[in-house]
């Protein structure tokens, strides 16, 4: 799609930038408002599957998508994904229980599957490599963007509207990207030749599935040991295994290995595992620091992220620039990875708020320096014909490391905690409850679990029930719980900090080739199997 002139190709982009606004909004402003659709709608034993169905259907559908829009367009697929969307969106509003919410969720995931890999792979059509970099800049922007403006605006809408106008309020940004899409998108012929790899999408399914609930329930619903999660593990391992043999046999695999014979798309997917894994698994913590340690507001909290985005908008942008204008992108990954693991050490020792914004303002820099670089490596490595395969398997990369590094972190926070307070207790430094009255025993039992800490109204609540005797004993109960909540978290930042350090130095390995000035020139294999550009 090179031949389109400049303003067609800016008009589709436009397009595109709207629909994947429109499926990022959706997501971060529900994170914010989805406490309290949960208290309406009741189903708080099943508030997980919410979150977890949605990143099922969204992980899946963008990796059997890829090969799909390589055979027959993207064009399609990308107007299916906003169809699916819409329909989730609109149906989730009409929610009666947490049941259908879960439902309408799972459709919205396919959607925006089905949207992320497409609109990440249609830059690669329109785009040579040496142009992607401003482009793929300005995506993660939209991204930042997002993730400032979608919180705010979804705890005010439940707090002055109807909570339904959550999922509805950004229906016509949809319907607006569709049309355009529809009138704008050149449509390409189908390759006659290939074939749909019906048997590796089912394996590759029957892997991702039980993969992903397996490390979203170690931990939380059931025990890393227990014969559900090792069930469901030894499920993914075997399904794996038949689907790597499927795609030996396939003519047109899903996910063809081949491509991981390439070096450099390889390294760049475990990069972006690790990176994910760490950032993550950590940051979805750092609400634990701001609301449990520091007991500051929920309402508030919030915008203790908000300069990690902000500054991530603008870097990205900016470096994409720079990548377009030198052809240059390993350099950015070298700068942006160590800035985000000095971000990560900063998180692990910080005693404030202040700190904590600061910190995340860092890590903004070195996330917009970095995250934009290892998306064009994949598509500037991967043939012209495998675009779309080789960006959904960078996503699907990506995905699995950020479920798997915040179900890891998550344990890593539990077992350290348990650990700490025993500690404190053995030395002498907790409260003997069971040497006071009763009746106050039972209230203060309470305050033994570090729960408490984040359920602030609750802690305020208990904590005037109280005579005044007491409280000296339950300040004391409160700041041994801050302190072991604080020293677990330290080693959550810290476990982040060494991923992003594994990831820093497998970029030292990373090949840089130049960035393609035309998706018309080919690539052909050399004698090691990696792929290296060719003059057409």
């Amino acid at each position: 799609m090179e031949h389109l002139t400049p303003k067609r190709k800016l008009t589709i982009m436009v397009a595109i930038i709207a629909a994947m606004f429109f499926a990022a909004i959706n997501q971060t402003i529900v994170s914010t408002a989805m406490p309290r659709i949960i208290a309406i709608l009741g189903g708080m034993d099943y508030y997980t599957w919410v979150i977890t169905i949605y990143m099922l259907t969204s992980t899946i559908s963008t990796v059997l998508v890829g090969k799909l829009s390589d055979i027959y367009g993207r064009k399609p697929f990308i107007l299916a994904g906003i169809v699916f969307f819409i329909i989730g969106a609109f149906m989730s509003g009409l929610s009666r229980d947490i049941f259908e919410l879960i439902t309408y969720r799972g459709i919205q995931g396919i959607g925006a599957g089905i949207i992320m890999s497409c609109a990440f792979t249609a830059v690669g059509d329109l785009f040579p490599p040496r142009e992607r970099g401003k482009w793929t800049g300005l995506m993660m922007a939209v991204f930042g963007f997002s993730s400032v403006l979608g919180p705010t605006l979804g705890g005010w809408i439940v707090d002055h509207m109807n909570w339904k106008w959550v999922f509805w309020i950004f229906l016509p940004i949809g319907l607006i990207a569709f049309i355009l899409i529809m009138a704008l998108f050149p449509k390409v012929e189908r390759r006659a030749s290939e074939k749909i790899d019906y048997a590796g999408s089912l394996f590759l399914t029957l892997t991702i599935v039980p993969m992903l609930l397996g490390f979203s329930w170690a931990g939380t619903k059931y025990a890393w040991g227990s014969q559900q999660i090792i069930g469901l593990f030894a499920a993914a391992v075997v399904s794996l295994l038949i689907f790597i043999w499927v795609e030996t046999k396939a003519k047109s695999p899903v996910l063809p290995l081949s491509l991981f014979r390439n070096s450099i798309i390889t390294i760049s997917n475990v990069i972006g595992f690790l990176m994910n894994a760490g950032m993550m698994g950590a940051l979805i913590y750092l609400s634990f620091f701001v609301q449990g340690v520091l007991g500051i507001a929920p309402t508030y909290s919030g915008y203790v992220t908000m300069p990690m985005s902000l500054s991530m908008v603008v870097v990205s942008a900016v470096t994409g620039r720079f990548i377009t204008k030198t052809g240059k992108y390993k350099r950015y990954a070298l700068i942006g990875m160590p800035i985000m693991v000095l971000s990560m050490v900063m998180m692990a020792y910080m005693n404030s708020v202040w700190m904590a914004v600061l910190s995340m303002l860092i890590f903004g820099l070195g996330l917009g320096l970095g995250m934009p670089v290892f998306s064009l490596t994949v598509q500037n490595a991967a043939k012209p014909s495998e675009l779309g395969v080789a960006t959904a398997s960078s996503q699907l990369f990506r995905n699995l490391g950020g479920t798997i590094g915040i179900a890891v972190m998550g344990t890593i926070m539990a077992s350290r905690l348990t650990s700490n307070l025993k500690e404190t207790m053995a030395s002498g430094g907790g409260v003997d409850i069971t040497k006071l009255d009763p009746a106050v025993a039972s209230k203060l039992a309470a305050f033994q679990n570090p729960e408490m800490l984040l359920d602030q109204p609750k802690l305020a609540e208990l904590q005037q029930t109280l005579p005044a005797e007491v409280q000296p004993i339950l300040t004391k109960m409160i700041e041994m719980l801050r302190d072991a909540l604080s020293a677990s978290l330290t080693t959550v930042f810290l476990a982040g900090a060494a991923l992003l350090v594994v990831a820093l130095v497998l970029t030292f390995f990373l090949r840089e080739i130049p960035l393609r000035t035309s998706n018309k020139e080919q690539q052909a294999e050399d004698t090691d199997g990696k792929l290296s550009p060719s003059k057409a």
